[in-house]
């Protein structure tokens, strides 16, 4: 069964470009050794879990010459910029 915000694909149209804040959810099941080889190596480079796995994945698939040249590049890591209406104080 797919749920809505699971992007089944029953049109025949190409997809939507997405947003930012449209970012797709996995499940990803990992054996622990892997998933604590991974989260090491992502705090030695001062990143989350899941931004080392799409880093590698994007990577991964540069590489093999795969990625879409429509996917935007990785979102800034740290707290967003303040928008201009924001209180200072």
């Amino acid at each position: 069964m797919t749920s809505p915000s699971s992007g089944g694909e029953s049109g025949g149209g190409p997809a939507p470009k997405r947003s930012a804040a449209q970012r797709k959810q996995v499940l990803l099941r990992l054996d622990p050794l892997v998933h604590d080889a991974l989260a090491r190596w992502a705090g030695d480079e001062l990143r989350s879990t899941n931004a080392q796995i799409e880093f590698l994945l994007r990577r991964a698939l540069s590489d093999a010459g795969r990625l879409p040249g429509a996917a935007g590049p990785l979102p800034r890591r740290g707290r967003p910029p303040k928008s201009s209406g924001e209180d200072e104080g």
